[in-house]
């Protein structure tokens, strides 16, 4: 007589074990992003925060985002490096906090996986602990999610969401932009995690080029640049907040330099932003001449060497400037706040590149 198997989770395909595995291999980096508010380890149902520290602020405003890294991932998989990709999930949550001018204080993540490999997600866990600590704040849980048949084998997605807090009569924004202001650009490591999906199609669909490709005018590998980690600016816009006063930040992430600078240009007034007060890096020129590119396409697609911005009144640039620079950051004047004319939009970009 034939004896017949049950079904069971792991013949559909969840490795709980796996997973539990995974878990272990992670711990020691997210305890490297405990800060002293933080409550517990690893592995409860909810990561605990202790918000009396938060007793020293007469108004509180917490400031919370989410986001991912959207196809940037599939450059991962496809190199099969792991340990970057945690740092353009926090850049991308945590510089979206900072913006209204929040301290970052903690981060949750969400990883789903075709299958688990515990040292696969366990290296993506060490990226994000790694952007948490560069970022201030700490990891204070997550989740692993596997999804056989969903996902290929080797397939995967990352997200997170973040909370910060900011003082009510230090919140930043359009309220506090002047006519006469400056625009300082901060500068970027490269693409950072948007337009991933022009990109691919310009280098391999169109370009036909491969990852391992040498690129003389990039200094190293197709892959190599496109893996550059998305640069974080939490700490280094909390230090400008400390050193200059300042009035408003934009992060450059999905629609490009101009569109997001408008987000934060009050109705009446105008950013212009003087191209000619910086040169692209090498990625840039690459992505508009190999797949014929359009410059206006590019600017609202890709961050076009500035990743993130400032609006400080005029008499604040020079320490703003100085604070930057100590910091290792390259940034520059790069635009002003004007009277808004009748054809004016928020924000917009004018003259030409520097070569």
């Amino acid at each position: 007589m034939s004896q017949t198997t049950g079904a069971s989770y792991a013949s559909a395909g969840v490795d709980i074990e796996a997973g539990d595995r995974a878990v272990e291999l992670m711990k020691e980096w997210v305890k490297k992003t405990q800060r002293p508010e933080v409550l517990g380890g690893l592995g409860g149902f909810a990561g605990l925060f202790d918000a009396s520290a938060l007793k020293r602020y007469e108004r509180p405003l917490l400031a919370s985002a989410t986001d991912g890294v959207g196809t940037k991932v599939d450059i991962a998989r496809q190199m099969g490096v792991y340990d970057t990709i945690g740092h353009d999930l926090v850049a991308m949550v945590m510089d979206d906090i900072v913006v209204c001018g929040a301290e970052p204080l903690f981060m949750t993540d969400y990883i789903c996986v075709g299958k688990v490999h515990p040292e696969r997600v366990a290296a993506i866990v060490k990226g994000i602990a790694e952007g948490c600590v560069l970022a201030g704040c700490a990891l204070v849980g997550g989740e692993t999610a596997e999804h056989p048949g969903l996902l290929g084998p080797d397939d995967f997605d990352v997200a997170g969401a973040g909370t910060g807090v900011v003082e009510h009569d230090r919140l930043l924004g359009a309220d506090r932009i002047r006519t006469g202001d400056a625009v300082i650009a901060m500068a970027s490591s490269g693409l950072h995690s948007n337009g991933y999906s022009l990109v691919r199609h310009v280098v391999f669909d169109r370009a036909g080029m491969l990852l391992d490709q040498q690129v003389e005018e990039l200094g190293r590998t197709l892959g190599e640049e496109l893996l550059e980690p998305t640069r974080i600016y939490s700490l280094d816009c909390l230090a400008l907040t400390r050193t200059s006063e300042v009035h408003a930040f934009s992060h450059i992430t999905g629609g490009g330099l101009a569109a997001n600078l408008a987000r934060v240009i009050p109705d009446g007034l105008h950013a212009t932003v003087d191209r000619s007060t910086w040169a692209p890096g090498a990625i840039f020129d690459l992505v508009g001449k190999a797949g014929q590119v359009e410059r206006l396409e590019l600017e609202k697609t890709l961050n076009m060497g500035v990743g993130m911005m400032a609006v400080v009144p005029a008499e604040s640039v020079d320490a703003a400037l100085t604070t930057l620079a100590d910091r290792g950051l390259d940034a520059w004047v790069a635009g002003e706040i004007t009277e808004r004319g009748e054809k004016a939009t928020g924000a917009e970009l004018v003259g030409d590149y520097a070569k």
